[in-house]
């Protein structure tokens, strides 16, 4: 898995993020089952409820793309601090996470990385193993 073009691609796209109203820019970056990297900006509007966050735009772009299986995800927000995914971004990534154990590589820049699970930042997820009950 091309873990450094991962980073690469999230510290990238961060610089086309749209954010007018925030001014915190967020770039974010998927492998899937097919091994390519995609990648998302967050994009805002100015209603806010209309705003779509990196990660979900990463996401939606590889499974446009054909794909279902989340391999791995690496994000960047603010360069000075590590920015984790939002509730509603890690509810997305649980859906189309491999499993629990899948890597979210947390980017403050190119040297300084945490690697979390999915299990770590979203204990007890709610998943489609939850309708079937």
């Amino acid at each position: 898995m091309n873990i450094i073009g991962l980073i690469e691609g999230a510290l990238n796209v961060r610089e086309m993020a749209y954010c007018p109203y925030s001014n915190f820019k967020v770039g974010a970056a998927a492998i899937f089952e097919d091994g390519e990297i995609y990648t998302g900006c967050n994009i805002e509007n100015a209603s806010f409820g209309a705003t779509n966050c990196a990660e979900r735009t990463a996401i939606f772009n590889g499974i446009s793309k054909g794909n279902k299986v989340l391999k791995a995800l690496a994000l960047v927000g603010d360069v000075n601090a590590f920015t984790y995914p939002c509730g509603i971004c890690r509810q997305v990534i649980s859906e189309f996470a491999e499993n629990g154990e899948m890597k979210i590589y947390i980017v403050k820049n190119k040297d300084e990385i945490l690697v979390k699970t999915l299990d770590e930042i979203m204990p007890g997820a709610f998943t489609s193993k939850d309708l079937d009950n």
